[in-house]
């Protein structure tokens, strides 16, 4: 199972990563939690700390539900973008617990238009591990 914890549902993904989290075959999304710019580092990490329980145990329930496959023996990853304090003691307490996880990347299209403005597009190129 993937965990897609971002500010981007999976339903509103693009064929291209749509099709590249079939191979975790199933998906679910956490919303990204709102992070106080004002917070302190303790404050981030028990933020991280709640949210690596409810990864945990989303895992575990899938586990449960599909007879009882340990992680080990499935692909399990959280998909995570986001404020990156927060990014980054999740995904040190994931791996922690053997989680992989992963972030998407892009290539980013610049469209400059004829009134200065500018387009970005953004296409989903993979996921790549955190490492």
């Amino acid at each position: 199972m993937l965990i897609n914890l971002s500010n981007h549902p999976s339903n509103d993904w693009g064929r291209e990563q749509t099709n590249a989290a079939l191979y975790f075959i199933h998906t679910k999304d956490i919303s990204f939690p709102e992070i106080n710019p004002a917070a302190t580092e303790v404050e981030i990490i028990e933020l991280a700390e709640k949210y690596l329980s409810k990864c945990l145990n989303l895992f575990k329930e899938y586990n449960d539900y599909n007879n009882s496959i340990t992680k080990r023996d499935y692909n399990h990853a959280v998909h995570i973008q986001g404020e990156f304090t927060f990014v980054y003691a999740l995904v040190n307490l994931l791996k922690a617990e053997g989680i992989k996880c992963v972030a998407s990347t892009s290539e980013r299209k610049i469209i400059k238009e004829k009134d200065g403005s500018k387009t970005l597009i953004f296409n989903f190129v993979q996921f790549r591990e955190y490492i």
